[in-house]
């Protein structure tokens, strides 16, 4: 977690930075963040845990103007290199219920607002892959417009973290912006690695520890049978159950392939199953499939499992953040 700062660093501002996925990300890549933002009391506990010396905002986006956000991170406008962003997606998601007029959908133009206040020379905002997908692609296509219109050149790509040397598939909407005045076009980073195996991530981890969620015994029934799949085996879950109720959130992680995504919640029996398929998937184990270093402090095993469920993952935001500063902020007669 020791990462060295230095003060002639590129500059970073977090928008709903949740425990800290992508501002770890960025100080892996060498930046120094000024401000943090965020209104969940666990996920900025955890934050200021594994940050004390970012500043924190902790309270609704919506109430925080331009003008005290460039306070607290003692710049003025068009000082800052990135602006950084993940507006809640649980709107957006298609393990979800889609919900076109979720409010939380909408919370991309707070992110806007203070973009065009700020003016960085750079932005990132992220999102999940729902959001281009069907009916959701409307929402898409208004945020980016209402990103464009605060004055910057905008491209947004999905991309896979398994590619970026995270072992896990989660693809995530990465949109990428730069000032008009800065005279260049957005882009992206290109897949450079293969996924790592459940294997290679955990088989040190091996073994139960005291708040491990085991499983109840008609699933280690099943799992016996189960085929070796991410998709639970429909005829064989009623069969042991009765119903099929559940089956879509229950997954089963398997020893030599890429795990799929770790989601933010885990509700009644349902979550991803251990290869060993006695359990369900340790803290430790989670930390390591959505890239979070061992000594990465967070709460108890639900808790801790929702928030990096929910976090970008560090290793991708890393190669954003480089791509970013090098191809964007590192341009001819401009220092960082």
């Amino acid at each position: 977690m020791r990462v060295q700062v230095v003060r002639t660093a590129p500059t970073v501002v977090s928008m709903f930075a949740g425990c800290g996925g992508s501002s770890l990300g960025y100080r892996m890549a060498g930046y120094r963040e000024l401000l943090a933002v965020e209104w969940d009391p666990v996920a900025t506990a955890a934050f200021r845990a594994n940050f004390p010396g970012v500043p924190v905002h902790e309270g609704d986006i919506a109430e925080l103007s331009g003008g005290e956000c460039l306070r607290l991170a003692g710049i003025a406008p068009g000082e800052l290199d990135v602006l950084d962003g993940s507006p809640p997606c649980q709107g957006f998601s298609t393990a979800g219920k889609r919900r076109l007029k979720d409010p939380r959908n909408t919370l991309f133009r707070e992110f806007a607002r203070l973009l065009g206040e700020l003016k960085p020379k750079a932005f990132v905002m992220e999102n999940v892959s729902g959001l281009v997908k069907g009916y959701m692609k409307q929402v898409y296509l208004e945020a980016v417009k209402s990103l464009r219109e605060c004055g910057y050149r905008a491209k947004g790509e999905v991309m896979n973290a398994a590619h970026f040397g995270v072992p896990q598939r989660r693809e995530r909407v990465i949109v990428v912006g730069v000032r008009e005045d800065l005279g260049m076009d957005p882009s992206h980073p290109k897949p450079c690695l293969k996924g790592k195996t459940f294997r290679e991530a955990c088989i040190d981890l091996r073994g139960n520890s005291p708040d491990d969620r085991m499983l109840p015994g008609w699933l280690r029934e099943l799992g016996k049978t189960q085929p070796n799949q991410w998709t639970t085996e429909l005829e064989g879950y009623k069969r042991v159950k009765g119903t099929v109720n559940g089956a879509i959130s229950t997954r089963w992680a398997g020893w030599n392939r890429v795990c799929g995504t770790i989601t933010r919640s885990e509700i009644a029996w349902c979550g991803i199953i251990h290869p060993d398929r006695e359990r369900y998937l340790s803290l430790a184990e989670a930390k390591r499939l959505t890239g979070f270093p061992d000594d990465f402090k967070l709460p108890v095993r639900k808790l801790g499992i929702g928030l990096v469920g929910n976090s970008v993952p560090p290793p991708l935001m890393r190669a954003i953040a480089l791509h970013v500063r090098e191809e964007i902020l590192s341009v001819p007669g401009r220092t960082v």
